[in-house]
């Protein structure tokens, strides 16, 4: 019988084991430690398999703890994750690249993302998705549509707190902006964006989502001069994904055909230090 085996059939050394996992604030341990030795004991997990299945109690507790106190803070609208998106909807995505992405070698790397496209196509589900990966493992995130995130930075900028504004959102491993073209943005507010953008140029990762083809830009931050300056600190590093379908939303009304978006503008770049940007998915 091995050591384990032994441990799993003492009583007074699983009593010990129970307080030191509690000694030692691993909740996820303790609680699953009975059932692991019941299995041990039975030979259904090898000594190696038993460790494993203890450490891996442990990291879900604390994934699920990092993840609750990201909520508070990231402003989220709820949880969403990749395992609940519908890939078989949308066949225009490569579910290999998705999945990819929700590696999150990207936020290593400092890259950013954009998905273009209709309403209603998964835009918003999939930088939701990133962002709870994201806090699963201990980064900073923050959500905000466009519109509330101009509003957010108007306001503090009215109340002398602009500096301490940005500081706070350039600093986040990981900015969603939602919505970008579902409403216009005033002169004022494209500049204030600007800032932010630049503040996170190659510092931090942000998520984009838009319904809008790059060309249109101009029109939504009210300056062409400055959504051209935008775009090219955002697309220096960035995947670009396009998602063309119908609406989740209204899937479920039959034979409906919905108008699709023009297609974004393949922007070509040249190369730069770190590489131009990778154009993924965009027609």
């Amino acid at each position: 019988m091995n050591n384990l085996s032994l441990l799993a059939a003492s009583p007074s050394m699983t009593a010990i084991i129970q307080q030191r996992l509690a000694q030692l604030g691993m909740p996820g341990s303790l609680e699953a430690l009975e059932g692991v030795l019941r299995q041990l004991d039975g030979h259904a997990l090898s000594p190696q398999e038993a460790i494993a299945e203890l450490l891996g109690a442990e990291e879900l507790v604390r994934s699920n703890r990092r993840l609750v106190a990201c909520l508070k803070t990231s402003r989220l609208p709820g949880v969403k994750t990749l395992d609940s998106f519908d890939f078989s909807f949308q066949p225009s995505l490569s579910k290999s690249q998705i999945q990819s992405l929700h590696e999150l070698g990207f936020l290593e790397r400092k890259e950013n993302i954009i998905f273009l496209g209709p309403a209603g196509v998964g835009k918003t589900h999939l930088a939701i998705s990133l962002a709870v990966e994201a806090a699963k493992r201990g980064r900073r995130v923050f959500f905000s549509t466009l519109a509330d995130l101009v509003l957010g930075l108007v306001e503090s900028e009215k109340q002398g707190r602009l500096k301490e504004r940005i500081n706070f959102l350039a600093t986040a491993s990981l900015l969603v902006v939602d919505e970008v073209g579902y409403l216009p943005i005033t002169q004022n507010g494209a500049n204030l964006f600007f800032q932010l953008v630049t503040r996170r140029y190659e510092k931090n990762s942000t998520v984009l989502t838009s319904n809008k083809s790059f060309r249109e830009w101009g029109e939504i931050f009210g300056d062409p001069v400055v959504a051209a300056a935008m775009l090219d600190r955002l697309l220096h590093h960035c995947h670009l994904v396009n998602i063309s379908g119908n609406s989740y939303r209204l899937r479920s009304y039959a034979g409906l055909e919905m108008p699709q978006e023009p297609p974004p503008l393949t922007i070509r770049r040249r190369g730069r230090p770190r590489g131009a940007h990778r154009e993924e998915g965009v027609h």
